[in-house]
């Protein structure tokens, strides 16, 4: 049966995507740009195979389908800009076999411009077709939590700007197959701002409790009560957490506009949360040397190394760092991490403790720095000589907090 959706690119925004359809029984099919990151249980592909997914799909199967949603991964180039280069081959492997009447969308992390300036003249100059009249173009911007079972696609409201009012009717008539509402913004540029907004309104955010931490650590202001009695408020207030570094594929974006006017408290933001994890490297060597210890020398227990809690991905996670970090000071690093069987920073083994307990006992220093479901952090804090919990997850007075 031929598919009706291809999904160009099979990362963290393209599996939900496909995981969605097929469960809404759209025939689907899955083509990869690159290295994904992205993974699925074998009971989850199970699923999607019965539903009738198909990948990883040649190049001639994106010629059968009558929508084709790319959500290629745009990583930070060298420059710090974002690195369109997936984004480019999927469009010029899709334009070579792009019929009349398909719809097209951009689901991938774009600056505002890009799905006009950038996707357009890629998608007609390879397929002889215009976009807006021979077939349909839009942006979504992606709105995936990897790991959150309160909000899924079919209940997420999902953003859409189309070059022509067709454009967009066409992807929303798409999209009301799989989510309850569809938003229609006034056009593709909008719809890829509102994509800039929200990240960076998370990035901003992570960045003002990561520096009332600092601060309320230096006052002895218990942070954690304020923010659970900050968080009452029911207008005008939403609580962000701090954390050893913010990860994730969605990074904070700092566009110029045609007047060279950046966003400026984007920058800071960027510049508070890339230093959270030397931060908390100085708050292990200094609980460490309150407690008549060394860093050089010490155990160090790394509880978590996961970007999010109960998910396997790395991507921006803060550990690497830490772990490199701790190691220059003459650490001895080790881990766990339920998600991760192996875990390399630098090219080189961190050594996996495989019976918890046993380890924080051992560990000079335990560290919590993702705090997955499994972890019973009461019975990790009577065991761990010394707990330093970058999270608040642990019982008040339990261990050190961030």
């Amino acid at each position: 049966m031929p598919a009706d959706l291809a999904v160009i690119g099979l990362g963290s925004l393209g599996l939900p995507l496909a995981q969605a359809a097929v469960a809404a029984g759209i025939p689907t099919v899955g083509y990869r740009t690159g290295p994904d990151h992205g993974s699925l249980s074998a009971a989850e592909l199970r699923r999607m195979l019965s539903g009738g997914f198909r990948q990883p799909a040649g190049p001639a199967e994106l010629g059968r389908v009558r929508t084709a949603v790319i959500c290629a991964p745009t990583s930070r180039s060298a420059d710090g800009g974002l690195d369109l280069g997936q984004v480019e081959a999927a469009a010029r492997t899709l334009a070579e076999r792009l019929r009349p009447h398909t719809t097209v969308i951009l689901e991938s992390p774009v600056h505002p411009g890009t799905t006009e300036e950038f996707l357009r003249p890629l998608l007609e100059e390879g397929s002889g077709l215009r976009a807006g009249r021979d077939f349909h173009l839009a942006y979504s911007p992606s709105r995936v939590d990897p790991g959150n079972r309160d909000f899924t696609p079919a209940n997420t409201p999902k953003v859409i700007g189309g070059l022509t009012p067709a454009c967009t009717e066409s992807a929303a008539t798409f999209y009301g197959r799989l989510t309850d509402k569809v938003v229609r913004a006034r056009g593709p540029r909008e719809a890829e701002t509102v994509q800039l907004l929200e990240t960076n309104y998370r990035h901003v955010n992570i960045a003002l409790v990561n520096e009332m931490a600092a601060l309320c650590h230096d006052l002895g202001v218990d942070l954690w009560d304020v923010i659970r009695c900050a968080e009452t408020k029911p207008f005008g207030f939403q609580a962000f957490r701090p954390g050893p570094g913010v990860g994730g594929h969605a990074a904070a974006q700092d566009v110029t506009g045609p007047a060279g006017r950046g966003l400026r408290m984007v920058e800071l933001a960027q510049q508070v949360n890339s230093r959270m994890p030397r931060y908390v490297v100085k708050r292990a060597a200094t609980l460490l040397n309150e407690h008549g210890k060394s860093a050089r020398g010490a155990r160090v227990l790394l509880l978590g190394v996961t970007y999010k809690p109960d998910v396997a991905d790395l991507q921006s996670s803060p550990a690497p760092e830490i772990a490199i970090r701790l190691r220059e000071l003459g650490a001895a690093v080790s881990y766990h991490d339920p998600h991760m069987p192996s875990w390399s920073v630098l090219d080189r083994p961190v050594p996996r403790a495989e019976a918890l307990y046993e380890a924080a006992a051992d560990a000079d220093l335990t560290i919590l720095l993702q705090h997955h479901r499994t972890y019973d952090l009461q019975g990790l804090s009577v065991k761990a000589q010394l707990l330093l919990d970058t999270r608040g997850a642990t019982p008040t007075g339990a261990a050190h907090r961030l």
